[in-house]
């Protein structure tokens, strides 16, 4: 299965930790493995429930000059598990109404696969009539998202598209 996944690849400082928000594919690239933690919405929660094993997740740059995707990872956990930051008093994140024996917000772990070849913009992906149906165009605040088969295949190809200038962040 594949999925879309949003994170900031700019610098954005949490007024209540004072800890930088930013994380970008980079990052990811220089860690092991990563918890997809601190997202609140609810449909995106399912979305983390639903992932598994091995599934592939296209990279999102979001709230940044130029959102676009820009690199794949791979679920390495085999399921979702409680995420840490619900139960921080001190976090953003946290949730009063979650407990140990009851979370409320869970977290894949992911890993990274690679950088794209080039970036595929937002912009870029609204002037194209095949992605209308893509999530990311009907429902674009949702920070995970499914992704069919089909269009995992022709963003990859996309991505390929050697007459296009690479900008990653």
């Amino acid at each position: 299965r594949y999925w879309l996944i949003k994170s900031e690849p700019e610098s954005r400082i949490d007024p209540k930790t004072g800890n930088d928000s930013k994380f970008s594919i980079r990052d990811l690239s220089e860690v092991d493995c990563e918890p997809w933690d601190g997202v609140r919405n609810y449909e995106a929660k399912n979305n983390l429930l639903n992932m598994a094993l091995n599934d592939i997740c296209l990279f999102y740059h979001s709230n940044c000059k130029n959102p676009g995707i820009v690199g794949l990872a791979k679920v390495v956990s085999k399921e979702a598990k409680a995420d840490e930051q619900q139960f921080n008093s001190k976090s953003t994140y946290f949730d009063s109404k979650a407990t140990r024996e009851n979370p409320r917000w869970w977290c894949p772990d992911v890993s990274f696969l690679c950088l794209l070849n080039r970036k595929i913009s937002l912009a870029e992906l609204k002037d194209l009539k095949q992605f209308e149906e893509l999530m990311l165009m009907k429902r674009g605040r949702l920070s995970v998202n499914p992704v069919s088969s089909e269009h995992f295949s022709q963003l990859i190809e996309l991505s390929n598209d050697s007459g296009k200038v690479d900008d990653t962040d």
